[in-house]
């Protein structure tokens, strides 16, 4: 992936197979399990807990539609030479890296929270797909933060 910039917009160059990887991460989302966000020793069936719990499922459905328009928009990838083109603006950038970070947490939980680097023994068929979102993810993450970074 190659990232330049222009002004508020960003211009990636992908090839086919990271516009299909990048498309793949994204529709995982949201990973995070809701009841994650709190800590369990300040979760309480209150009414504020149900307010915060609402709140939480309206900005992920809303983060859902937003990246199926945003994947969906006519001309959004520009096919090229190379490969793909599509232009983020800085908003977008910033909105798909929380995205991405969701993704890369929840697919941490889903491998039960590893301290320690993971161990790829205890790789098998459900648990190797979380591994994949994680490390896509934040490869992802990465490339978007050193263009953001200049």
């Amino acid at each position: 992936m190659k990232i330049f910039r222009a002004g508020d917009k960003f211009i990636f160059e992908v090839g086919s197979r990271e516009k299909h990887l990048l498309l793949d991460v994204l529709r995982l989302y949201p990973l995070i399990p809701a009841a994650h966000h709190l800590e369990k020793s300040h979760r309480s069936p209150d009414s504020s807990q149900k307010l915060l719990d609402e709140a939480l499922a309206e900005q992920r459905a809303e983060n859902k539609k937003q990246i199926e328009s945003f994947l969906a928009e006519p001309g959004r990838f520009e096919k090229t030479e190379a490969g793909w083109k599509f232009s983020p603006s800085s908003t977008e950038l910033e909105w798909l890296l929380q995205v991405l970070n969701d993704i890369r947490v929840g697919s941490w939980i889903n491998l039960g929270s590893p301290e320690d680097k993971l161990d790829l023994r205890l790789m098998n068929k459900e648990t190797a797909p979380h591994l994949w979102a994680m490390e896509i993810a934040g490869a992802f993450q990465m490339q978007m933060l050193e263009a953001l970074k200049g």
